[in-house]
């Protein structure tokens, strides 16, 4: 579903640990324009949940999650 989804912006947060990619998805998402994508890449496995009620809180959509070779990807569109 991924290769169809296409980022206006690439996060790299690999080798951070809570609560770095949370605070640095947050940064990235405030530049955004609604309705556009950040595609954040973690290797915190706690992400996951810190992701998912990150955009609750904040009324953004995680449009996809995947997980490989230890990397976390998310795809958020900023809705908010």
């Amino acid at each position: 579903m991924s290769a169809e989804i296409k980022a206006d912006l690439v996060l790299d947060c690999k080798g951070m640990s809570c609560p770095l990619p949370i605070l640095k998805t947050k940064k990235a998402v405030e530049t955004l324009k609604k309705g556009q994508i950040l595609k954040v890449e973690t290797t915190d496995a706690g992400s996951k949940n810190d992701m998912n009620s990150w955009a609750k809180r904040t009324g953004n959509e995680i449009l996809s999650v995947e997980e490989g070779s230890g990397i976390f990807t998310f795809f958020i569109k900023k809705t908010a």
